[in-house]
Parts: structure tokens; sequence; C-alpha cells
């Protein structure tokens, strides 16, 4: 089978690694196609198409773009985008833009905690200035010594009802999937299994989701454990929605899956990568 990851990060948005050096562990580790996808940026893109030509990899154009669907917040991948796409990115610039604005929010509840150096802590982990998110803060916890790991730096202060959350409006659902299709790309539904939904707000999301153009949902995720797959391969059948797999591989240190290392989707699932195949 071939080996795809179609979720990942560079150091444009939260991961460690830059787009050369992404691409070159991808490689290492025998992906074979590889969709870099960073939050809201497409900046890294460049880069890495040039190292995978280097590494003789298949790299496909993507993005994550934070979306609000009734007050939760949910993330839609871009798959085989035109980054050149005028729509795409001033739509992207503006949720940038929220970005920073929920940055400054965060560093103020810290403060209002004793937790000083946020800021310049922060930027310290982000080679993006535009791009400083939550994960950024969380390292910058990590480092001083406050929590332990990354998980817990959101379970006690970055997560949903922590004392240095802070709720944001991001693009609609709706904005998302046009400006993804918009540009060429396949809308899919990031780790679906993240999000704090019953079945019936899932159903209900997914029902959207589709009407709206989306067209696959992430059933293999670094997010979903075994029981997981089998239960987002039904709703994409059901919903007919295609499949995808990406590990949202972020640093070799904090990822749940490593590049290349992700098992097979469950039979009876179309493949979102026969979009890309020919």
């Amino acid at each position: 089978m071939l080996n795809l990851d179609l979720h990942s990060h560079s150091t444009f948005s939260d991961g460690t690694l830059t787009p050369g050096e992404l691409v070159a562990r991808a490689a290492q580790r025998g992906v074979a196609v590889l969709a870099l996808t960073d939050h809201d940026d497409t900046g890294g893109l460049e880069a890495a198409r040039a190292a995978a030509a280097e590494h003789h990899i298949r790299l496909i154009d993507g993005v994550e773009i934070s979306v609000t669907w009734r007050g939760q917040t949910v993330h839609v991948v871009g798959l085989g985008i035109d980054p050149s796409d005028a729509a795409l990115q001033a739509g992207l610039a503006a949720t940038r833009g929220g970005r920073a604005d929920r940055a400054e929010k965060i560093i103020a509840a810290l403060e209002a905690l004793g937790i000083t150096g946020s800021r310049e802590g922060a930027q310290q982990h982000a080679s993006n200035p535009e791009l400083i998110g939550r994960t950024h803060f969380a390292r910058f916890l990590v480092k001083q010594g406050v929590v332990k790991d990354i998980k817990t730096a959101f379970k006690r202060f970055l997560g949903g009802g922590q004392p240095c959350f802070v709720p944001h409006q991001w693009a609609t659902l709706g904005a998302a999937i046009s400006w993804i299709n918009g540009s060429g790309g396949a809308a899919v539904l990031a780790h679906p299994g993240r999000y704090p939904l019953d079945t019936a707000q899932m159903r209900e999301l997914l029902a959207e989701f589709r009407d709206l153009g989306g067209a696959a949902i992430e059933v293999v995720s670094s997010s979903h454990r075994p029981h997981h797959y089998a239960a987002f391969a039904a709703h994409a059948r059901q919903f007919g929605l295609a499949a995808s797999a990406g590990s949202d591989f972020h640093s070799p240190q904090e990822s749940y899956h490593d590049l290349g290392g992700l098992p097979a989707l469950p039979s009876g699932c179309v493949p979102v990568w026969e979009k890309f195949s020919h």
C-alpha cells in the first residue's frame, strides 16, 4: 500500500521542523505522498515543494483552516489547493489576524495568574510571528517548568474551560470550504474524534459539512484510537464522504503518530487521495 500522510505541520505554524526538515523526515520514514497543512498559512509550501523534489516524494499543497461551528472550534484541511488563489489567501490572512488578537488575551490571562514572560517565551517557539498559537504557549509553560508536558498545559491552562482558554470566532464552515473548493482543493474535516460532540451533533456537523461541499473526513488520525477508525469509516460511508489519513505531525517529541507510521484505512472506505492519483 502507498505510504501517505495527508496532515502535517512545519515551523510556518506550530510544528518544530522546517518545511525542508519535515519533508526529509517523511522521506526517511518511507512516506511517498505528503501534504503540508500548516494552520491558516501556506508560506511553507514553496520550500516543501523544493525538498520533495530533492527527496523524490510527492507533495500535496495543503492548509488547515480554523473554523467556528456552533461555538465549537473545528478544523478543516484543504488538500490540493492552489496557494496563489486570491480569495483563499484573503481568508487565511483574516484568520491569522484573529490569532494575534487571541494571543494577546492569552498573555493577559497568564499574567493574571502570575506567569510572566509568555509573549517572549511563546515567540521563541514560533518561527511565524503571525501564527502564535496555543501550542507555542504550551511549549513555553513546559520550558518554564510550570507543567511537565504539552498535554498538561492544555489540561490545566489552555484547553476549553481552563483559566487561559480564550474563545474566538474563527471562519465559518461555509467560508472555509468555499475558499478550499474555490482554489481547486478538497475540503477534509480534520480529526473529528477530537471534538466534544455527541452522536446527534456529530451527525449534524457531517451533514452540514457535506451539504456545503466538503469532500472527506479524517478516519485515521493521531487524535483517533482504533475504535474511532471503524466509527468514522461508517460515518464517511453514511454521508457519502471520502476518507483521509494524516498523522497531524508537529514534532518528533510531541506527536502520537510519527510520519510514515499510520495504519491502513478500514476496508470499504473511498480514499480521498484517489482525487490526486492521476
